[in-house]
């Protein structure tokens, strides 16, 4: 109590003490190790210690509010800006709630090009509270040879993810 009313008094005459340096939710701390993950004809690096789920074709992994999900399809020809919007846009507006579509661009990557889905949705319901928060959502297909792997990455709104997001889908290769 006698502490509480110090910090109280402290702050009252102007006196403050420097918040600690913390990252918000979501955010991969710069210094995360990444490892490299083999799935099912491709690898890719990913955050050392989080968890994994398969699904069959899908590898989903995730820690805290942070979520990388792989998921392979056949796929007869290359996906294209046209193609993602007919096709993935509307599938993902009539799936994901709170869906906000922000753009849809062909990148370059180091295994090729890739049809790149940015959006904001909610995120799934907790498994104990129930509750959602909005997510950042980067959705990234890439094609070979009638193979199509999409990569989904998502975070809580504003975390700063770039540089680890990038390294993620810079690092992905297809496998023989």
């Amino acid at each position: 109590m006698t502490t509480a009313f110090v910090l109280i008094a402290a702050s009252a005459v102007g006196v403050s003490s420097a918040p600690a340096d913390t990252a918000p939710p979501g955010d991969i701390p710069d210094n995360q190790a990444f490892v490299t993950f083999r799935g099912s004809g491709y690898s890719l690096k990913t955050p050392e210690g989080w968890g994994r789920t398969r699904h069959g074709s899908t590898v989903t992994l995730t820690d805290k509010f942070n979520s990388i999900r792989v998921e392979l399809a056949r796929a007869p020809q290359p996906p294209s800006v046209a193609s993602a919007k007919r096709g993935d846009v509307a599938r993902l507006k009539a799936t994901a709630k709170n869906f906000q579509l922000r753009s849809v661009a062909r990148v370059a990557r180091a295994a090729g090009p890739a049809v790149l889905i940015i959006y904001r949705a909610a995120s799934p319901p907790d498994s104990v509270t129930g509750k959602t928060l909005l997510q950042d959502v980067e959705r990234y297909t890439f094609w070979k040879a009638g193979r199509a792997a999409t990569i989904t990455l998502a975070a809580p709104r504003g975390s700063d993810n770039v540089d680890a997001w990038r390294l993620v889908t810079n690092s992905f290769r297809w496998l023989p």
